[in-house]
């Protein structure tokens, strides 16, 4: 792996860890709960509709809200980074 492959791919795993938080609240997830006409509010309306009037414990909605109000558990964060990482290869392999 190159100089530069290895520091894209370094680079979006920071960058996908570091930005997830501001994502979520930028898309409505917040730590006052879920923002009125937000995109995260269409989501858990449909959510909702789709599960007879509750949002499902583990479905996206709701790990989106928890890691929205609590931040991001170890298990996310790696995802991100991996999801990151990736990213960034890809960017590398592109150049």
């Amino acid at each position: 792996m190159g100089l530069l492959t290895a520091a894209l791919a370094g680079g979006g795993a920071v960058f996908a860890v570091a930005s997830a938080p501001f994502v979520l609240g930028a898309v409505g997830f917040t730590s006052a709960g879920i923002a009125a006409g937000s995109l995260a509010a269409g989501m858990m309306s449909a959510a909702a509709v789709a599960n007879g009037g509750g949002v499902a414990v583990g479905s996206t909605v709701a790990l989106c809200q928890a890691a929205g109000a609590a931040g991001l558990p170890a298990v996310a964060s790696a995802a991100a980074a991996t999801g990151g990482a990736a990213a960034g290869l890809l960017t590398a392999i592109l150049v």
